[in-house]
C-alpha cells in the first residue's frame, strides 16, 4: 500500500496510509444531507394544507393573533405598564396563533384520514400519553381490521371497516383477550360515521375521556399478559396454491 509521509513537531516521520488520509478529506467534503425538510419548509406545507382545506383559516390565525396583541397592549395603556406589556402581548399573540393554527391542522388532517384504510391506525399512533397500540390483532377476509390499545383504562379495541363485519370481528377478539384479561376492562370502538359508532375526528377524545382503572404498574402487567396471547391469523381468501397439501387429520387410536 502507498504511504504518505508527514512531519510531527519532533521532526520524526510518521507514516499514513494514503487510503485512510483521502478518506477522512472524502468526509470531510461530504454535503450535508437536506433530504429532511426544515421546520421552516414543514411549516410552509402544513400552512398550504389547511389553505385547501378551509382558505379562511390562515387569516383568521392572523387576525386572532392582532386581536390578543391589541387587548393585551390596551390593557397595559390603562395600567400605565407599556414597556412590560408589549412583550409580553407579542407572545400572547405568538400562542393564540399557534393554538388556533394548531385546530385547524388538526381538523384538516381528519379529514384527509376520514375514508382512508388505516385512518384509525394513523390517529392511534400518535395519541398523547402513555398508549401500548398493537396493530392489526385481528382481521377477516373483507379487510375488517381491530386494533388493540393498553393504557389506563384498560384495553380498547378499536375497529374500523365494515360495521356488520366488525361486529362479530370485535366479539370474537373480546373473548379471546377476555381469556387472558379476566378482571380488566375491556372496551370496544368502531370506528365511522353510522349509528353507534365514532368518527374518525372524535376517536381520540373519545379514548383519552375513558376513565383511568388501572396504575401504571398494572398496564405493565397487562402488556405481558397479553404477550400469551397467539397470533389471530386467518386463511387468505381465495383458492389454495398449487402444490399446497391440506395437513393430514391424525390417525385414530387401536384399542
Amino acid at each position: 500500500m502507498p504511504h504518505d509521509r508527514s512531519t510531527t513537531r519532533r521532526g520524526r516521520k510518521r507514516v499514513l496510509p494514503i487510503a485512510v488520509k483521502d478518506g477522512a478529506n472524502q468526509m470531510a467534503k461530504q454535503p450535508k444531507d437536506d433530504s429532511q425538510p426544515g421546520r421552516i419548509k414543514q411549516m410552509r406545507m402544513v400552512a398550504g394544507i389547511v389553505h385547501r382545506d378551509n382558505p379562511k383559516a390562515l387569516p383568521l390565525t392572523a387576525l386572532a393573533a392582532v386581536a390578543a396583541i391589541a387587548v393585551v397592549i390596551v390593557i397595559g395603556f390603562f395600567l400605565k405598564s407599556l414597556l412590560f406589556t408589549i412583550p409580553l402581548a407579542i407572545l400572547v399573540g405568538v400562542a393564540v396563533a399557534m393554538i388556533l393554527f394548531g385546530r385547524f391542522a388538526q381538523k384538516a388532517q381528519y379529514r384527509m384520514l376520514d375514508g382512508q384504510p388505516g385512518a384509525a391506525l394513523a390517529i392511534l399512533e400518535n395519541m398523547r400519553g402513555n398508549w401500548t397500540v398493537n396493530r392489526a390483532v385481528a382481521a377477516n377476509r373483507n379487510m375488517d381490521i381491530v386494533h388493540r390499545v393498553i393504557g389506563r383504562p384498560g384495553v380498547v379495541l378499536v375497529g374500523e371497516g365494515d360495521p356488520h363485519g366488525l361486529a362479530s370481528l370485535l366479539a370474537s377478539e373480546k373473548k379471546r383477550v377476555a381469556r387472558v384479561l379476566y378482571d380488566v376492562t375491556i372496551y370496544d370502538v368502531q370506528v365511522g360515521d353510522g349509528e353507534g359508532q365514532v368518527p374518525i375526528r372524535k376517536l381520540q377524545n373519545h379514548i383519552m375521556k375513558l376513565p383511568s382503572n388501572m396504575s401504571k404498574s398494572q398496564v405493565s402487567e397487562i402488556n405481558y399478559r397479553l404477550k400469551a396471547l397467539p397470533a389471530n391469523m386467518q386463511m387468505p381468501k381465495g383458492p389454495m396454491p398449487k402444490g399446497a397439501k391440506m395437513p393430514k387429520a391424525p390417525k385414530p387410536r387401536m384399542k
